[in-house]
């Protein structure tokens, strides 16, 4: 029997184990046919669904793949195709809807050009994205986009503020693809990656999610590559193993930030539904599915993980598994934790390369002054309803 992951469900108010959303917009998102009277949200479908959709109003693959190229590139519902009749044509522009989300806010850091947006779509709340400028290499200057999959969090980890928001509700599809779409449409130059890293834990709202990576990695949708396209958990078991059977092409990071389960529960009460063993075993059985190395994400806290003993630790934990750990400094605007000092920093590295043995990066979370870096993305309150956070 699966433990129970703290999730409130918006029908019964109790607590409740979930791998996917209840959120579909409405009943005639998702795949099926079309049925006389329905509306189809297009930026919600992967292009073989919207093909299915629409098949029986005369639309053919290759014009459900027009359709989703305007939809999803360019933001528009085309006035005419060529080789489709303007009558299959006109029965289809009454049949959809091209759905875009409300830009309420936009800020820029000063300091290193990261972006930070908030959105509002169909249902209660808003939401935060992030562009992340990658313009370091002349000729190869381009952004990756971190998209919320979630109007908050239900799982309130200690150091991420989305967490001290609660749980509003799951985004759908096409609300995650449109934050792409519209950062996109905003920028000088192409997006080549998305990370599912920002409001909300992404294997909570699994269906959705993996739809929208489908849309954006689709040639007819975004195109962008599988490969730049990550699902980052807090360690949702059920989720990890069902994103290991549908074998995915997606990179998955699980973030740990402690290899003792008593001490990861103290940042992270997921601990206490999966703990480390059950998480472990789930990442272990991803890497001999795939042979690809697992990403671990660490956050850094002074003087809570980044002792010589917690790389003994993770060194025990991870034994003979391939792994890349990631490095990232804590953000809390509260001041509860802080991120190490250079110092501490330099002997936790020389202590991971003495114990663990495996590649570790430092990840740079930026956009730190406009709250758009890793664990500070919060709408809430008045902040939230002037379009700030």
């Amino acid at each position: 029997m699966p433990r129970r992951i703290p999730h409130r469900s918006r029908t019964s108010g109790d607590w409740e184990l979930r791998l996917s959303g209840p959120h579909e917009p409405m009943a005639i998102h998702g795949g099926g046919g079309y049925t006389w009277g329905m509306t189809v949200w297009l930026k919600d479908r992967t292009a073989d669904e919207l093909h299915e959709a629409l098949a029986p109003l005369g639309v053919t693959r290759r014009t459900a793949r027009r359709l989703q190229a305007a939809a999803v590139r360019r933001d528009l519902l085309p006035s005419h195709l060529p080789e489709v009749s303007d009558q299959v044509l006109a029965r289809v522009r009454d049949a959809v809807r091209l759905p875009r989300l409300v830009l309420r806010d936009k800020r820029v850091s000063a300091r290193d050009g990261f972006a930070k947006y908030l959105f509002e779509g169909e249902g209660q709340g808003l939401f935060e994205a992030v562009r992340i400028p990658l313009l370091h290499r002349a000729g190869k200057d381009r952004y990756v986009v971190c998209v919320s999959s979630q109007v908050g969090c239900p799982l309130g980890c200690a150091f991420c503020a989305t967490g001290r928001m609660g749980f509003t509700r799951d985004l759908a599809s096409w609300e995650m693809v449109d934050q792409v779409v519209r950062i996109q449409a905003d920028s000088r130059y192409p997006v080549r990656g998305v990370v599912f890293m920002g409001m909300g834990e992404p294997l909570l709202n699994y269906e959705a999610v993996v739809r929208a990576a489908r849309i954006l990695s689709e040639p007819c949708g975004m195109a962008v590559a599988a490969k730049a396209i990550s699902l980052s958990t807090a360690g949702i078991v059920p989720g990890i193993r069902r994103f290991t059977a549908d074998r995915l092409p997606f990179r998955l990071v699980v973030s740990l930030s402690a290899a003792v389960s008593a001490r990861r529960q103290m940042l992270m009460p997921v601990e206490a539904a999966h703990p480390l063993p059950e998480l472990m075993a789930a990442v272990r059985d991803h890497h001999a599915a795939t042979g690809r190395r697992v990403v671990l994400a660490w956050t850094m806290i002074s003087g809570f993980n980044t002792r010589e003993a917690d790389a003994v630790e993770l060194a025990g934990l991870l034994a003979g598994l391939p792994v890349t750990l990631d490095l990232i400094d804590v953000n809390d605007a509260t001041g509860r934790f802080r991120p190490p000092s250079a110092e501490e920093l330099r002997a936790f590295r020389d202590a991971l390369r003495k114990h663990l043995g495996e590649p570790v990066a430092r990840r740079y979370s930026g956009g730190a002054d406009i709250h758009a870096a890793c664990g500070m993305l919060a709408t809430t309150g008045a902040a939230a309803e002037q379009g700030g956070s």
